[in-house]
């Protein structure tokens, strides 16, 4: 499973160390990819876990959660570090340690009224992904409350999908993305 957080045209893949091969994955990724998206892994946990993604080639860290020492390891390893937010002191907690942009994850208990608040006393420019829940028809809102991204995974991937079908799902969720940010 990965999954693909949409920004400004931006490709970003991740693969959640929690699926099979995930670092055999982000290595085969960074090689294909590694010039034309942003490729790292997602459900990283421990500081341990950064360092065997550094080593596969992963530019990014995204985690559910919101650790200290997670973002130290990913900025100390010279990657992107974008930690599970919830609450706005998580938020602050994350960017005073050194995060480039905060997951708000779960996103649709949150809700774009939740982030929109949160977008109220971020500091200016603070980029922020809504992820879990998030689906093409949801877009907008979200959009409107501020997110500068969105990561799209169930909804792009379930097992038992063909490739044909996560093809489909997938042009679904980018025509949407499109008709918000139109590609230069």
């Amino acid at each position: 499973m990965a999954e693909v957080l949409l920004h400004e045209g931006i490709s970003m893949l991740e693969v959640p160390l929690n699926s099979p091969a995930a670092i055999d994955s982000i290595a085969a990724l960074a090689s294909e990819h590694g010039g034309q998206a942003v490729v790292g892994a997602g459900t990283v946990l421990t500081t341990q876990q950064v360092g065997h993604v550094a080593a596969a080639g992963g530019q990014m860290v995204v985690s559910p959660n919101c650790r200290a020492d997670v973002i130290a390891a990913t900025k100390v390893a010279g990657m992107t570090s974008i930690p599970g937010v919830m609450t706005p002191t998580e938020c602050f907690t994350a960017l005073a340690h050194g995060a480039d942009a905060l997951k708000v994850f779960p996103a649709h208990l949150v809700g774009p009224k939740g982030l929109r608040a949160f977008k109220a006393v971020l500091p200016t420019g603070t980029k922020t992904y809504a992820v879990g829940g998030v689906t093409p028809s949801c877009l907008a809102p979200w959009k409107e409350a501020g997110a500068t991204g969105f990561g799209i995974g169930s909804e792009l991937y379930q097992p038992g999908r063909t490739l044909r079908d996560v093809a489909r799902v997938a042009s679904t969720i980018v025509a949407a993305y499109d008709k918000l940010v139109p590609r230069h």
